[in-house]
């Protein structure tokens, strides 16, 4: 598909976090959905994640992925509205959010997990009490979920026993892959004041101040990258503490991601990314400088 340059950007606004904010922490809509329109586009996307070289896309209408022309395919037969996903690194598909439609069941799905690349699912725990909007796995498989209906960090060793851990206002959360052999993970979570840190497994934050950002993802230690709302992609880099670096990250800005505002964030490793906007799913190869579209987007109600 065709390569885009990004050019410049405007810089996302505390505001216009704030929105999104009151908006995903409120509700989600159960109306159906159609993630289609002429030419097959999906639209309100959720999360990204990749197998292999297989891109996998959460939806408000089940997982996709896009075939050799970029048109999005469903996977297996569920279209659950997948809130929150991600792949783990032994290859499973963690998610959550609520059940189709007409489908039976609570109104929560908890953590649903599947093991064959998202044709088939089954509840792990919390089913009807959670609706996880943001998940992400440590290197010791520890997983961690922003609990969007109690605004509140949760983790868990194994997905099934879950410690409550500290109480905050988020949209998006990421877990440093550098491992916890020496102490308790590194957290970030996006605020509408700025990025927040928590270097003690999520139990207490810094406050977020500094660059604001609306998703950000971790895929390797030298490989943390955030977009703030307008689509401006920001790589980070840990320096410490204090108010000058944003709670001891400093965010540069790398590019403007094509297609506007974002809808999800996924890291691979220093070189790949993939991000979801307005009008489609974009991947880099070379630090976020250029974008290849993936997949088309239409324009939805957002992410998250």
């Amino acid at each position: 598909m065709k390569k885009y340059f990004p050019g410049p950007s405007a810089t996302t606004t505390a505001a216009a976090l704030a929105l999104t904010l009151a908006l995903t922490l409120t509700a989600c809509s159960q109306e159906p959905e159609a993630d289609g329109s002429p030419g097959g586009a999906l639209s309100h996307i959720h999360g990204l994640g990749v197998r292999g070289d297989t891109l996998y896309v959460a939806t408000h209408d089940g997982i996709h992925t896009p075939d050799a022309a970029g048109r999005p395919t469903l996977v297996g037969d569920r279209r659950d509205d997948f809130m929150g996903f991600t792949v783990t690194a032994s290859g499973a598909f963690l998610a959550s959010g609520h059940p189709a439609p007409g489908s039976g069941g609570p109104a929560d799905l908890g953590l649903v997990e599947s093991t064959d690349s998202g044709r088939t699912w089954h509840e792990k725990s919390l089913g009807g009490e959670v609706d996880f909007h943001s998940l992400d796995t440590a290197p010791d498989s520890t997983v961690y979920g922003y609990d969007s209906t109690n605004g509140r960090l949760r983790v868990s060793p194994d997905g099934v026993t879950w410690e409550n851990r500290a109480a905050l206002r988020a949209l998006d959360i990421a877990v440093s892959p550098a491992g916890s052999a020496t102490g308790p993970a590194t957290v970030l979570a996006t605020t509408e004041t700025g990025v927040a840190r928590s270097t003690d497994g999520g139990r207490t934050f810094a406050p977020g101040e500094g660059q604001v950002l609306a998703y950000v993802s971790w895929g390797a230690p030298d490989a943390l990258f955030g977009v703030d709302q307008s689509g401006v992609l920001f790589r980070g880099t840990e320096t410490g503490t204090g108010a000058a670096t944003g709670s001891g990250i400093r965010w540069d800005r790398v590019a403007a991601v094509p297609g506007g505002a974002p809808q999800a964030l996924t890291v691979v490793d220093a070189r790949r990314l993939l991000v979801a906007t307005q009008d489609g799913v974009y991947e880099s190869r070379d630090g976020g400088r250029t974008f290849e579209g993936r997949v088309m987007v239409t324009s939805g109600k957002g992410g998250h």
